[in-house]
């Protein structure tokens, strides 16, 4: 091997290894496993639709994924898991009962979330994924 192959694999494997560390270190995070665990053992949250996670635990900011935001009402969302819902009104009592159901799980978790140690506030960020997997297009980001 000439010295020139021999320096340049050197550098080849010092990037590919740093690269590697970086991306490691960036998906290691334990407290998110772990807060994701206590979420996973909740039954009232482990029977809903949906699984809210902790996407992100940022200097106590803990980051939630939700199906629903301003680019995607939470109807759009409640016809996906409650298909029965498609074409009601609004303003219907089925389709009341299913987002105040949604807000008492998000409310539920948010709480669960805030309870855990190190934790000291809560955001929310779509899950464009989730909506995606299920045929719902987010415009605008």
């Amino acid at each position: 091997m000439d010295k020139f192959t021999r320096n340049y694999s050197i550098v080849l494997g010092i990037v590919v290894i740093a690269l590697a560390a970086w991306w490691l270190s960036s998906i290691w995070q334990p407290a998110v496993w772990e807060i994701n665990e206590v979420l996973e053992a909740d039954a009232e949250l482990a029977d809903y639709p949906y699984q809210f996670r902790v996407k992100r635990l940022e200097e106590g900011v803990a980051t939630l994924s939700t199906p629903r935001n301003v680019q995607v009402p939470a109807y759009r969302f409640l016809e996906v898991i409650h298909p029965e819902l498609a074409g009601l009104a609004q303003d219907d009592p089925k389709v009341i009962a299913a987002q105040q159901d949604l807000v008492d799980h998000q409310k539920r978790t948010q709480g669960l979330v805030s309870s855990q140690p190190g934790v000291d506030r809560v955001e929310w960020e779509l899950d464009v994924q989730w909506l995606a997997d299920h045929g719902v297009q987010v415009n605008g980001g």
